[in-house]
C-alpha cells in the first residue's frame, strides 16, 4: 500500500471486506428472518437484545485485534519482518491466556444484564437462552477477528472473505436445519452461529500457517513481548474500551426501547439490521484506511496518508447519501419482509426514517477516527466516541422519548453524531495525531 494509486489500494482492500461483511450480515438477517417468520416476535426481540451484550463482551478482544492491525501494518510498512512476527505471537498469546476467563464472566453476567435491560417477560427466557449459548461460543468469534486483524495489517483482506463465505453458508444451512427441521427455535439460531464462527476461526488459523509460515500461529506462541504488548494495547485498549462503552450505551438505549414492548423491540431489531447492512461499505472503507494509514505511516509517506484519508471520506459520505435515498422510501416494505405485524413494521420504519437523513455525519466521523487510529492515535477517537455517542446521544434519546414519545427518540442519535463529527474534524485538521507513530514516521492532515 506504500506505492501506486491510493484509491486503487483502498478499494482493492475494502471490496473483499465489504463482500465478507455482506455475507456476515446476510446470515445475521437470515437469523432474524427465520426467528421472525417461524418462531415469533418474542424470539426476534431476543436476538436483537443479544447484539449489544455480545459486543460488550468481545470488544476488548476486538480492540486487541485493532491494535495488532495498526502495529503490524506499521512494522510491515517499515520492512521490519521480525517485529511483525513478534506482534502476531504477542496478540495470540494474550488471546489464549484470557479467552476462558472472559467466557466464564460473560456466562455469569447474562442474567443480571438481561434484568438491567428490562427485557419484557415474553422475550426474557428466549433472550437468556440465546445469550447463554452464544456467550459460551465466544472463542470462535474472537479468534476470527484476531485472524482478520493480522491479515489486515499485512494488507490481505481477500482471505477473510473466504473464511466468512464458508461460515455464512454453514450458518444459513444450520439455521434452516436446527430451527425448521429440528424445531430448536432461538437455541438453533445460536448454535448455528457459534459452530460457523468456530469453523471460520480454525480455517483462518490453518490458512495463515500455510500462507505465512514465518508468522505461523501456535497453541503455545513463541514469545510474549511485554513491551510490544503495551504498545499494542496502547492503541487497542482505547478502541476496546470505546466499543465496550458504546455497547453499554446501546444497552441503556435498549432498556428504553424494551419498555415500549416486544413489538417495538422487534421493529428496532429489524431496522438496526438494515442500518448495519447500509453501513457495511463505510465500515469496509474505514478498515481499509486503518491499514493504509498504518503502512504509509511506517513508510514515512505523509502525502499518501493525506490522499488516502480524503478519498475514504468522500466515498463514505457519498455512499451514506445514496443509502438515505434508497432506505427511506422503502423502509416499511423492507421491515415487513421480516415480520408482518403492523406494530413491528411501524417501529422499524420509524427507526430508519429518523436516522437516515443524518447518516453522512456518522460516516465522515467514523472514517476520520479510524484514519487517526491507523496512525497510532487511539485515545482521541475513544474520548470522542464516549462523549458524542454516550454522554450526548443517550441522554438525548431518553429526553426526546420522554418529551415527544418513542417515534422521535432516535433523533437523539443525530445529535450525538453532530457533536462527534465536529470534534473529529477539529482534531484531524490540528495535525496532533501525526505524532503517535510507533515507528517514528510522521504524517500530516
Amino acid at each position: 500500500m506504500t506505492a501506486g494509486n491510493p484509491a486503487g489500494h483502498i478499494l482493492y482492500f475494502a471490496l473483499p471486506l465489504l463482500a465478507g461483511s455482506l455475507l456476515q450480515q446476510f446470515y445475521n438477517m437470515v437469523d432474524s428472518w427465520v426467528v421472525g417468520r417461524y418462531v415469533g416476535d418474542g424470539a426476534l426481540a431476543a436476538v436483537g437484545v443479544g447484539f449489544p451484550v455480545l459486543t460488550m463482551f468481545s470488544s476488548l478482544f476486538i480492540g486487541l485485534s485493532n491494535g495488532g492491525t495498526v502495529v503490524i501494518a506499521q512494522f510491515f510498512g517499515a520492512g521490519k519482518t521480525e517485529r511483525v512476527r513478534d506482534a502476531v505471537d504477542t496478540v495470540y498469546a494474550a488471546f489464549l491466556m484470557s479467552i476462558i476467563p472472559l467466557t466464564a464472566l460473560a456466562l455469569l453476567a447474562v442474567g443480571p444484564i438481561l434484568r438491567l435491560l428490562q427485557v419484557e417477560p415474553g422475550a426474557y427466557d428466549e433472550a437468556c437462552l440465546y445469550l447463554t449459548a452464544v456467550c459460551a461460543g465466544l472463542t470462535g468469534s474472537v479468534g476470527y477477528n484476531l485472524n482478520a486483524g493480522i491479515l489486515g495489517g499485512l494488507g490481505n483482506s481477500r482471505s477473510t472473505l473466504l473464511f466468512l463465505a464458508v461460515a455464512s453458508v454453514m450458518n444459513i444451512a444450520l439455521d434452516l436445519a436446527l430451527v425448521l427441521v429440528c424445531g430448536l427455535g432461538v437455541l438453533g439460531v445460536a448454535l448455528g452461529t457459534i459452530i460457523a464462527q468456530a469453523f471460520s476461526w480454525l480455517f483462518g488459523v490453518a490458512y495463515i500457517n500455510r500462507r505465512y509460515p514465518e508468522i505461523s500461529l501456535r497453541l503455545f506462541p513463541r514469545t510474549f513481548d511485554r513491551a510490544l504488548f503495551r504498545q499494542i494495547m496502547g492503541i487497542g485498549l482505547p478502541a476496546g474500551v470505546q466499543m465496550s462503552l458504546v455497547a453499554l450505551g446501546a444497552m441503556v438505549v435498549m432498556g428504553k426501547i424494551n419498555s415500549y414492548g416486544k413489538e417495538f423491540t422487534a421493529g428496532y431489531n429489524v431496522g438496526f439490521r438494515l442500518d448495519q447492512l447500509a453501513f457495511l461499505p463505510i465500515q469496509s472503507l474505514s478498515s481499509a484506511v486503518v491499514s493504509f494509514v498504518g503502512q504509509n505511516t511506517g513508510a514515512r509517506r505523509p502525502d499518501r496518508v493525506r490522499q488516502g484519508v480524503q478519498i475514504t471520506v468522500m466515498l463514505s459520505a457519498a455512499w451514506a447519501v445514496l443509502m438515505t435515498a434508497v432506505l427511506m422510501p422503502f423502509s416499511g416494505p423492507l421491515v415487513a419482509f421480516f415480520s408482518d405485524t403492523p406494530a413491528v413494521v411501524h417501529a422499524g420504519a420509524v427507526y430508519l426514517n429518523c436516522i437516515m437523513p443524518f447518516y453522512f455525519l456518522f460516516a465522515v466521523m467514523f472514517c476520520l477516527n479510524n484514519a487517526m487510529r491507523g496512525a497510532g492515535d487511539s485515545v482521541f477517537p475513544m474520548v470522542n466516541v464516549i462523549l458524542s455517542l454516550i454522554l450526548v446521544r443517550v441522554p438525548a434519546v431518553y429526553w426526546l422519548a420522554d418529551r415527544f414519545g418513542p417515534d422521535y427518540m432516535y433523533y437523539g442519535m443525530a445529535v450525538g453524531w453532530t457533536v462527534g463529527l465536529v470534534l473529529s474534524a477539529a482534531h484531524y485538521f490540528s495535525g496532533r495525531w501525526k505524532r503517535k507513530s510507533i515507528t517514528g514516521g510522521e504524517n500530516g492532515p
